[in-house]
């Protein structure tokens, strides 16, 4: 008998991880899927206890835990204290590319295996990106807002109103992983020509695709529109600054659906004030939920080219059942005494018989 938590929340729901847990498992072994439902995306994420971006509280978490060998989840808070209070937890399968609600270095330390499911957003992110940075383009917010307050804005169409194309554009990718590499494809198709820097891109990997740039702000003085791709870290936060804006042409464009942390949110909105910067199109903030007196907002309210969303680029159906299928194969692979697809840690206990 293995027990298992299904611990879901408000997108991928406790109910679609035991279903795919009882999929994956089959009827060779018997499985008994407890479940417990967390409050985001209705209640925001936040730090608990030692970890970040999680959801529900260390105690119901540890209560729920009573007895289980292994959890299936996304946003679960397993800091250091849930473990120790259940030693009998032997697998944590989190659906995330990064697991920032897991303490992994706890984990490694009481010989519990981790594994979680990189790129299950992959491509509603790179989607969202493109959707973004066409309804800046063609200034869709605008006429969209202007028919919902029954103005018929004819002077749209006039030449010093009118949108962009992507074709025939410049456009600079920084970084080009799983996102920024379908990205780089989709655009190149419509006709643009797509530069990226990206220093740990393997070698031929979007040959006859894109330009590849050494120097970043290359990237950033020849691109009509710069779209960020690269991972938040110590060296990469405002990677977007002042200087670097300063660095594009004028009336260029900016997109991130990354993280909001890589870009100086007060730099973009100075330089579209002053006019430098064409418009900028935003799903990730430094802070969530948001400031709404940012001069970002303001600008929004203008009738500026300032597109906002709020954090939703990973979130599609696809998604969740991906995510949901591939802590289930975790599962199951741990069951079976299979090695980790996707291992963060090891682990030294096994699955009991």
């Amino acid at each position: 008998m293995i027990r298992v938590l299904a611990a879901g929340d408000r997108f991928i729901r406790s109910s679609l991880l035991r279903d795919c847990v009882l999929e994956a498992v089959g009827d060779d072994v018997e499985v008994d899927v407890r479940e417990i439902e967390f409050g985001w995306p209705d209640v925001p994420f936040g730090r608990v206890g030692d970890v970040d971006e999680a959801s529900g509280t260390e105690d119901e978490l540890i209560e729920a835990l009573e007895g289980v060998d292994a959890i299936v989840t996304q946003l679960a808070p397993l800091t250091a204290r849930v473990m120790d209070a259940r030693p009998e937890l032997r697998l944590i399968a989190v659906s995330r590319g990064g697991p920032t609600n897991v303490d992994v270095e706890a984990a490694r330390e009481r010989g519990i295996r981790v594994a979680n499911v990189p790129g299950r957003n992959g491509i509603a992110t790179a989607e969202m990106t493109i959707g973004l940075a066409l309804a800046m383009l063609r200034r869709i917010p605008l006429a969209h807002g202007s028919m919902l307050a029954d103005e018929w804005r004819g002077d749209l169409y006039r030449s010093d109103a009118v949108g962009r194309e992507v074709s025939g554009s410049v456009i600079g990718l920084l970084g080009a992983g799983a996102v920024g590499a379908h990205v780089a494809r989709v655009f190149a198709a419509m006709g643009a020509q797509v530069l990226v820097f990206d220093p740990y891109l393997p070698a031929g990997a979007l040959d006859g695709v894109v330009e590849l740039v050494s120097d970043v702000d290359e990237l950033f003085r020849r691109s009509d529109l710069v779209s960020v791709h690269a991972r938040l870290t110590a060296e990469t936060r405002h990677l977007v600054d002042a200087a670097r804006i300063a660095l594009m042409p004028r009336g260029s464009l900016l997109v991130n659906a990354a993280r909001g942390g890589l870009v100086d949110y007060d730099a973009v909105a100075a330089s579209i004030a002053d006019g430098h910067l064409g418009g900028a199109a935003f799903d990730v903030y430094p802070e969530e939920p948001v400031d709404f007196a940012h001069p970002l907002f303001t600008l929004a309210r203008e009738g500026e080219d300032v597109v906002v969303t709020p954090h939703i680029a990973g979130a599609s159906r696809e998604t969740a059942l991906r995510a949901a299928r591939g802590v289930a194969e975790e599962l199951r692979r741990f069951i079976t005494g299979e090695p980790a697809l996707n291992p963060l840690v090891e682990g030294t206990a096994v699955a009991p018989a």
